[in-house]
């Protein structure tokens, strides 16, 4: 099971961002007149939090299949739905990576 991941806790540093917000594709906007830095890191958390519910459902689904009470259909739609939600997590990560070297790499 996957229940490493949700220990996770994510405490970015850095500013908001509506292009970053809309990409995660949960509803998550900042908060109305709130911190713009702690939006981002809600945002964050929040989209991790439904990546990892994604692929513990698309295993429970899978498990439920072995057994055979789950549609064969069902399956698969957990499990492209879980895909997707990892191919996006990896594709926000890579981003952050790219922004943190790229800041990294000014002069001071």
């Amino acid at each position: 099971m996957i229940s490493g991941i949700g220990a996770l806790q994510f405490k970015p540093s850095i500013g908001g961002d509506d292009a970053v917000t809309s990409l995660l594709q949960g509803g998550a906007t900042p908060s109305a007149g709130g911190n713009i830095g702690s939006s981002f890191a809600e945002a964050l958390s929040q989209a991790a939090s439904k990546t990892v519910n994604t692929l513990q459902n698309a295993e429970q689904v899978s498990v439920q299949a072995l057994k055979g009470d789950v549609d064969t259909r069902q399956v698969v739609d957990a499990v492209m739905s879980a895909q997707q939600a990892l191919q996006t997590a990896v594709a926000i990560r890579d981003k952050v990576v790219s922004a943190y070297l790229e800041v990294s790499r000014m002069g001071i």
